[in-house]
């Protein structure tokens, strides 16, 4: 296995991490995102436009359909990372849900249900009706707190008034406190250079949440994540949200952006127009890199896009295997392929674990 971090190679197993000499061992923790690619229900929610995701729309979307869409992205998260950890991520966010009602009938899965996922999830006011999510299992992770911070769209930036709020969480992961921020920033409809300033007023509202939290906490260890609809080399991301690409970059209070260098190798998670973008990211605070703590620390990053994911036919052949094309159910998985953090931590002789 490629050496990342240490000077030794590692041994994955179950959900931790044991050194070849044997005198260390860590566990495992994964935090992921994924962007689940319009996972609506099938009944019609007169608050929001909706009507394309019902069985009357032109569609055609109906029980059968969406038992299936459950089945595939119950099967992407049943396998992501399980090589590494065989529960899976600790902390899944996701985005483009219609409601809590699809997050619950994703979490009872017959694939997943032994997981015990738990969901936080707020409505928000987007037109498309589409909102954002954190699954978390409490094996590894209890809620303290959470919130939706509303981001107000500066005028003529996007047609909609309305776009998703960013949710917030704070809690307990493996006893050390921590906060994950789901996002899900405005599209780039409209033309990218139109739309920017919406991305950048998301990841100001961001960026001032943290800021707020970093004068009571100095140490703060926080998570990024989500569809920013931005690379990491936007200004979103690299001068708002402050996220550096080297870790050696990062100074107290920074952000890491463990994406950057995929990106400039033109790996991504999307493609559009045959040119690849890495939009959905998972970005870290300083503390995260300090290997020689005594909670996690950032080991290693992954874009999972297995062979069945892929698009093996037609126009797209080649991209992240989508739902849809056009109005014809395609039956693949996401449009997106999910990216997910490893994290590792100590494993003190005799204090038990998960």
């Amino acid at each position: 296995m490629k050496k990342l971090l240490f000077a030794f190679s590692f041994i994955f197993i179950s959900n931790f991490i044991s050194a070849q000499n044997g005198k260390q061992q860590y566990k495992v923790a994964v935090i992921a995102f994924y962007n689940l690619e319009n996972f609506y229900d099938t009944l019609d929610n007169t608050m929001v436009s909706d009507e394309e995701f019902l069985p009357s729309g032109p569609r055609n979307y109906n029980g059968t359909v969406y038992k299936d869409k459950v089945l595939h992205l119950a099967t992407v998260i049943s396998q992501m990372a399980t090589n590494i950890n065989t529960d899976g991520p600790a902390l899944l966010g996701v985005a483009e849900v219609e409601n809590d009602t699809v997050l619950t009938d994703l979490v009872n899965h017959p694939l997943i249900v032994k997981r015990n996922y738990k969901i936080v999830h707020y409505d928000s006011k987007d037109i498309r009706g589409v909102d954002v999510g954190l699954l978390y299992n409490p094996k590894y992770f209890s809620v303290e707190n959470s919130d939706k911070l509303f981001v107000k769209l500066p005028g003529g930036t996007k047609d909609a008034y309305f776009t998703r709020d960013i949710l917030w969480v704070k809690g307990k992961l493996d006893g050390e406190s921590i906060h994950v921020y789901v996002n899900h920033w405005p599209s780039r409809s409209g033309g990218e250079e139109r739309s920017a300033p919406a991305r950048n007023a998301a990841a100001q509202v961001c960026r001032n949440h943290m800021d707020s939290i970093l004068k009571i906490e100095p140490n703060a260890k926080f998570v990024v994540m989500g569809d920013l609809n931005d690379d990491p080399v936007n200004e979103s991301v690299a001068k708002i949200i402050n996220a550096k690409g080297k870790a050696d970059d990062v100074r107290k209070g920074g952000m890491f952006n463990p994406w950057m260098d995929l990106y400039k190798k033109g790996i991504g998670t999307l493609a559009y127009q045959d040119a690849w973008g890495l939009f959905d990211q998972i970005i870290i605070s300083y503390p995260w890199l300090n290997k020689d703590q005594k909670g996690y620390f950032f080991y290693q990053q992954h874009i999972f896009n297995k062979e069945y994911m892929v698009e093996n036919i037609g126009r797209y052949k080649g991209y992240p295997m989508r739902t849809w094309d056009g109005n014809r159910y395609r039956g693949g998985y996401s449009d997106h392929f999910p990216t997910y953090l490893l994290f590792l931590k100590k494993i003190v002789p005799g204090k038990k674990g998960f």
